[in-house]
């Protein structure tokens, strides 16, 4: 199977629910509108609307709404991408090879805009409801995807990064904390949002998410190993800045090999508990080890 060709099939596919769900630019507030929409279509894999669609698919696609959730579960990692760019953040002004959002339309509209994709990314998905008004998944998906885009979700792991660059050491319990939240809690949002409204049952649901929980940790330790060992070319940014900055990371806790060891553990078990449920998708079980096999 060719990932690289069937990735970018797929995000063709996601692509075309996201463009059904963008605001149009136009009234006082067009502005925005444009941030938003400026933002949403920067590119991108859409690794999680992929593993959304491909987790609903594995369980037998039983409900017709999940395209809001695929566009809304987008917008709010968009979000968090344009306010991580704030100087406030990280202060990038490029990413993907072009400005930032604040750096195209200034702080004000990037922190707005931000805001903005938030807020109608919960309005999206909760048109889901006048799809499927009398189906519990649709409403169990919404609370899902509230709590882990939240303060017990992304959110939290985003505080407890920030706060973390302001103490001297951080404890490697603080920083699987952070790693779980801040990148796995939406890739968990994703799966099992997916797995509800394909028609998973409770401990299904439960399965999915301890998939989602490993290959999310794995996915941001082999980030740590890449920028040790990285191609700086094919990751389109200087490697080696973690520890220029002194910044705590797996590597730093565990070494680069027992790292290494780890991402692949982490991925074997994932796919193991995938592989016991009684369902197939050869892609999805291939998506994931891509994830953490990816050289940028």
């Amino acid at each position: 199977m060719d990932m690289k060709k069937e990735i970018a099939y797929k995000a063709s596919d996601m692509d075309r629910i996201i463009y059904r769900y963008l605001p149009k630019e136009e009234g006082y507030q067009a502005t925005v509108f444009q941030a938003m929409n400026y933002s949403l279509l920067a590119g991108g894999k859409r690794i999680r609307p992929i593993l959304m669609m491909e987790t609903y698919k594995l369980f037998g696609e039983s409900s017709k709404a999940i395209e809001p959730f695929v566009a809304a579960i987008e917008m709010i990692h968009t979000y968090s991408l344009v306010h991580d760019d704030l100087p406030a953040m990280d202060n990038d002004t490029l990413r993907r090879g072009r400005p930032t959002t604040h750096a195209k339309f200034g702080e004000a509209m990037g922190i707005l805009a931000g805001d903005a994709l938030l807020n109608y990314a919960f309005e999206t998905a909760l048109t889901a409801l006048s799809v499927e008004p009398d189906n519990p998944a649709v409403v169990q998906a919404l609370q899902l995807l509230a709590k882990k885009a939240g303060v017990y979700g992304m959110i939290g792991g985003q505080v407890a990064d920030v706060e973390a660059e302001k103490q001297y050491g951080i404890s490697k319990n603080r920083l699987d904390f952070i790693y779980r939240l801040k990148t796995g809690a939406l890739i968990e949002a994703a799966m099992m949002i997916g797995a509800l409204l394909g028609g998973a049952g409770g401990a299904e649901v439960e399965q999915i998410g301890q998939v989602a929980e490993k290959i999310g940790l794995a996915f941001q330790i082999q980030d740590d190993v890449l920028d040790v060992v990285g191609d700086e070319e094919v990751l389109g940014k200087t490697i080696g800045s973690d520890a220029r900055n002194q910044k705590a990371t797996y590597v730093v806790f565990e070494g680069l090999e027992k790292a290494r060891q780890d991402v692949a553990s982490l991925t074997g078990e994932a796919v193991g508990i995938l592989r016991d449920l009684p369902y197939e998708n050869v892609f999805l079980t291939e998506l994931l080890r891509w994830m953490v096999r990816r050289e940028k």
